[in-house]
């Protein structure tokens, strides 16, 4: 059979397994059984590509689980070479979504964004960008619903359903604040969500915003300041929303006082990002497990089928918990421009990327001190820069050691209505 023969049978095998009635033992394995999400959907009424849903539990392993081992980690090697941009690149999760050895053989062989310079599964979008060439994507504003969507890619298509969805937020203004809620679809940004993986919050002038990531940072340690020792009644809390949101980095903007015309000056820390990671030889803990892990339900489901009614502890996990990463955090600033006299504008060279002139646009290079030892040549290298392309349309390009999660959630922020910095 050939390789070709053998994905379309695959792919033939996993569209089929969301009408196949579950079987008792012997029977096919579900398709939607990969711990991550490892599918390939659709949003109701878009034709986008975008993460899936949670999985339900998985099923039994079925024939294709025993091929030989040599055999099946060629096999999936070959498609993972072949199949290097989305739509294409779905293959790669069908594979995947298979049975548990196949999952598994998939995980070895696919490698994390700084190691290969591709997305593919939703893991990666917490993993840090490759060190070299910048993953380039594109944020769309929706402004009617307000919201945002971030697509994978250098330009939208001129076939939108091509488009691969990574992420979307939604703006959510309040009282004395704005969220920017971030979910895995563009149709669901409840808490309650398994698709729900962090937010962004403002204060009331919109010049200072922290991220909050829905897991805890790999290998971060929780601040022990500001702990609350309170315990909350399990009817208080909906056994399906997240016990806690991770404090992950501050974004502030400085305050234009004397209403001079300019850039805004923004400093970003980056509280679960050492300043170890730009040195020689450095690295950022990179996560690998499911972004949905059974210790984010608040209540254990054996507790509500004995019909208990346990207290939580949030003394461990409270609401905001702030965390610190291994040494001093990272802070990234905007690079500064200059001033042409023959266009009468300030300009930044965004190497194309960017070509409509907007307060919006900046470039994040890194800001450490020289005791450090981290060499010129890295400290001007541009992190994270984003800026406008079209109406309503905008590039964002990030690489290491930022995630596309944090990249995001750092360009939402520029979103916000700020009269005290313009």
């Amino acid at each position: 059979m050939s390789l070709k023969s053998l994905v379309r049978e695959l792919k033939e095998m996993r569209d089929g397994m969301g009408s196949t009635p579950r079987r008792g033992r012997g029977g096919v394995a579900g398709g939607a059984t990969a711990t991550e999400g490892m599918m390939y959907g659709h949003s109701h009424g878009d034709a986008r590509h975008q993460w899936p849903r949670r999985p339900e539990p998985e099923q039994q392993q079925g024939r294709w689980a025993n091929l030989p081992p040599e055999l099946l980690l060629d096999v999936i090697r070959r498609v993972e070479e072949s199949e290097v941009w989305w739509p294409a690149r779905r293959h790669v999760l069908a594979c995947a979504a298979v049975c548990r050895s196949w999952r598994d053989i998939t995980k070895e062989v696919v490698k994390p964004p700084e190691q290969c310079g591709r997305i593919t599964f939703p893991i990666s979008l917490k993993q840090p960008g490759p060190r070299d060439t910048p993953i380039q994507c594109f944020i769309r504003r929706e402004r009617a619903t307000s919201t945002f969507l971030l697509f994978l890619g250098l330009s939208p298509s001129l076939q939108g359903q091509n488009d691969k969805l990574l992420l979307a937020a939604r703006k959510i203004r309040r009282a004395t604040s704005t969220d920017f809620v971030i979910s895995l679809t563009a149709d669901d940004f409840s808490r309650a969500s398994s698709s729900y993986i962090g937010k962004v919050r403002s204060n009331f002038l919109g010049t200072k915003f922290t991220v909050y990531d829905s897991q805890p940072p790999c290998d971060a340690a929780m601040s022990s300041s500001n702990r609350s020792n309170r315990r909350i009644h399990s009817k208080q809390v909906s056994p399906r929303l997240p016990a806690v949101n991770y404090s992950i980095a501050s974004v502030s903007y400085e305050l234009n006082v004397l209403r001079t015309r300019g850039p805004r000056r923004i400093q970003c820390t980056m509280r679960s990002i050492p300043v170890s990671s730009i040195q020689e030889g450095g690295s950022v803990p990179t996560p690998t497990s499911s972004l949905h892990p059974v210790s984010r339900r608040v209540c254990s489901s054996s507790a509500v089928a004995k019909g208990k009614q346990p207290a939580i502890d949030v003394s461990s996990a409270p609401p905001t918990a702030p965390v610190r990463s291994n040494g001093e955090p990272l802070v990234l600033k905007n690079k500064a421009p200059r001033w042409h006299e023959q266009l009468q504008c300030w300009c930044l060279n965004f190497r194309g990327r960017v070509t409509v002139a907007s307060v919006k646009n900046f470039q994040l290079v890194a800001a450490v001190d020289p005791s450090y030892g981290v060499s010129p040549a890295e400290q001007e290298r541009v992190i994270l820069q984003f800026g406008k392309i079209g109406k309503d349309i905008f590039t964002m390009d990030y690489r290491y050691p930022l995630s596309a999660f944090q990249a995001f959630a750092i360009c939402l922020t520029s979103f916000d209505t700020k009269p005290a910095c313009e």
